[in-house]
């Protein structure tokens, strides 16, 4: 994939200024997220899976956070 943009096209329709935005904004969320991910892999290929004995079950800080909220939501009577 290259940075450039691609020639202009004449059988395309070009797009306002907002949604030219809006497109260029997701993409580069969308390659922020992809490059995150690839890191991510790259990690676990070099040097392996962490052992399920030294993580955090994935429910403990999920059910942390439900607390939090349902403590911040004022109470209905």
């Amino acid at each position: 994939m290259s940075d450039q943009p691609a020639p202009a096209d004449p059988a395309r329709q070009q797009l306002e200024p907002a949604v030219d935005d809006a497109v260029r904004a997701y993409e580069a969320k969308t390659r922020e997220d992809a490059d995150q991910f690839a890191a991510v892999l790259e990690d676990i290929a070099t040097n392996g899976l962490l052992l399920a004995e030294d993580n955090t079950p994935w429910e403990e800080p999920g059910e942390d956070h439900l607390a939090r909220l349902a403590a911040q939501r004022p109470a209905v009577a």
